[in-house]
């Protein structure tokens, strides 16, 4: 083809209909030098290659640019450069500090923290590994041989004269990492282009990957995150495009994910984030005592959350009033006031939602559904018209205790005070029925949990649970009341709860996938959904907070589960079930 004949690059597109194929957007950042954005060829080549669509992103301050630019990413490659400033990190220049970039490191800094909090895969180059340690709580290194040398180690080489294109030494990988994966081998030979080295690489990362003199050369997440740093230049090497292929892979997988969302409403059942608005804080605002904020729920494509108002049972001779200096009916009100008042304080983002309905239209309109829920029937005050009552208020359902025996029935952890349901619940049963409220029985002892299931004639819930079998906790499910749940059209909601899900102290998303595994093999996985428990002790890594949904979704496709399967565990089950409770209200008061 005549190289000056640029319209014969054009038949291919105009050939066929779409004119393209669909390929994941991977942005890079610049250097800057002489009043320059710049990138050397290899970054963007490799991308092109490996079949990404490279994105060059300019170094820029501006957080609204830089949060515009990664909602349009499926994937992030952190450059290589010079030093960075190490007044960033609260320390004064070595003497052996090279030049630093005033123009780039806050902008490298800023979209680091901003593309980890939204889940984007993520490749640190030289620089870039550095980068991530610096704005993810690790720690760089302001010389190796001034500061890793003097623990007696033999230091090799790290800044090499020869080519980039030349390998100088070689890497260790670990067992069972990502980088292993990625290159099927325990050592590569890489280049080396530093002075600077990781010193710590914090609590968000593990070491993937050493120096035969133990300097660290691979990082990679331990959170359940596509985010790998890397030591040396991979877009120069013979063999780097396997790095490339890993975080096309994985951007390919971020825009299926967000592709899946765009139909799939998801739901968590159980969020006790209430519990701390006495500390004063608000779910419009991005905070690190709360795991469920507006931030972190449209990170985690988190669609809706229902904000349960949790009654203390008490435990001694004083009553709840003068516990806590109102009635139980008032608590319940107050919190229910307050989460509507931060509703409304952000009309455009969030909306509280009622029914089925309401939270798919809140979808469609671009807001969070918060819904409201009651844990503890003590809020009822042993008066049956308060069902009606919080029904009206817009309660989608009450959960009979807690950990205590109250009127209702008696608690897993309580004392058998009413061998199951009292009268008084039997009667709260039916008049939630009535009213469309659904019955939720986590907490409940197991007569409870059987009385409940003969008296109530809409199915029920158990919005935070786990199962038994795997863990024997007296709060968790047995296979036998898993099944009765299923049999009679009612939902477990796994919860993230690590007692819950191991006697160890070391639970994680992958027990919690066991869980929801086991539940789905017992009840089949249209009787399935989440309950996290967020704020209320519950979340374990990798599942922490509301952001991780998104991990949540990635491991149910990476498992296996078909896509409507994912779409009922995510809360189309349960939104099913909320639907068949309130049509019944309709009937019943019909009938009335």
């Amino acid at each position: 083809m005549n190289r000056f004949d640029w319209q014969a690059l054009l038949e291919k597109p105009y050939s066929s209909f779409p004119e393209y194929e669909e390929r994941p957007i991977i942005g890079i950042t610049t250097n800057y030098e002489d009043c320059q954005s710049r990138l050397a060829e290899g970054y963007y080549k490799s991308v092109a290659r490996v079949g990404g669509v490279p994105l060059l992103i300019p170094p820029i301050t501006d957080t609204d640019v830089i949060i515009n630019t990664l909602n349009h990413l499926d994937g992030l490659i952190l450059s290589g450069g010079g030093d960075f400033n190490p007044l960033y990190c609260d320390e004064e220049p070595s003497p052996k500090l090279h030049s630093v970039n005033g123009e780039r490191d806050l902008p490298e800094l800023l979209i680091t923290r901003l593309a980890y909090n939204r889940h984007l895969p993520i490749l640190g180059i030289c620089k870039g590994i550095q980068t991530l340690v610096m704005a993810l709580g690790g720690r760089v290194a302001q010389d190796i041989e001034e500061e890793l040398g003097q623990d007696g180690r033999k230091l090799i080489k790290h800044s090499q004269d020869a080519q980039k294109s030349e390998p100088t030494h070689s890497v260790d990988i670990e067992p069972c990492s990502i980088l292993w994966n990625i290159y099927e081998r325990d050592r590569i030979m890489v280049n080396s282009f530093h002075h600077q080295a990781i010193a710590d690489v914090g609590d968000k990362f593990r070491v993937a990957a050493k120096a035969p003199d133990g300097v660290i050369e691979a990082i990679e997440s331990c959170q359940y995150r596509n985010v790998i740093g890397v030591q040396w230049h991979p877009e120069c090497l013979e063999d780097g495009n396997e790095i490339f292929k890993w975080l096309k892979t994985a951007a390919s997988t971020y825009r299926e994910i967000h592709t899946l969302h765009e139909w799939v409403t998801t739901l968590d059942s159980h969020c006790d984030t209430p519990m701390l608005f006495p500390q004063g804080v608000n779910i419009s605002k991005r905070d690190s005592r709360i795991l469920v904020d507006l931030h972190k729920m449209y990170e985690g494509l988190l669609d809706a959350s229902i904000m349960v108002a949790y009654l203390p049972q008490p435990k001694g001779k004083e009553s709840f009033e003068q516990l806590h200096g109102v009635a139980p009916r008032k608590y319940a009100d107050n919190i229910f006031d307050r989460i509507e008042e931060m509703v409304r304080e952000n009309p455009e983002y969030a909306s509280i939602a009622k029914t089925p309905s309401e939270v798919v239209r809140a979808k469609q309109t671009e807001r969070k559904a918060i819904m409201l829920g009651i844990e503890n029937g003590l809020a009822l005050e042993g008066n049956l018209a308060n069902v009606e009552y919080f029904a009206k208020r817009g309660v989608v359902y009450i959960t009979l205790c807690h950990n205590g025996d109250n009127l209702l029935c008696d608690s897993a952890k309580g004392s058998g005070t009413h061998n199951g349901l009292s009268a008084f619940g039997v009667e709260v049963i039916r008049e939630m029925n009535k009213w469309g409220v659904m019955v939720d029985l986590s907490h409940a002892s197991e007569k409870s949990f059987w009385d409940a299931l003969k008296v109530s004639k809409t199915p029920i819930i158990c919005s935070h649970s786990s199962c038994r079998a795997l863990c024997d906790h007296p709060r968790n499910l047995t296979d036998e009341q898993m099944k009765a749940l299923s049999e009679s059209g009612g939902v477990m909601q796994l919860t993230a709860y690590k007692g819950f899900l191991s006697k160890e102290d070391n639970a994680d998303l992958t027990d919690f996938l066991d869980h929801l595994a086991h539940a789905v093999e017992i009840m089949g996985v249209e009787h399935v959904g989440i309950g996290t428990d967020f704020d209320g002790d519950g979340g374990v890594p990798g599942l922490a907070d509301a952001s991780d949904i998104f991990n949540l979704i990635e491991m149910l496709i990476s498992e296996g589960y078909a896509y409507d399967e994912v779409e009922g565990i995510m809360g189309g089950n349960f939104l099913r079930l909320m639907d068949k409770v309130q049509k019944a209200r309709e009937v019943s008061l019909g009938n009335d």
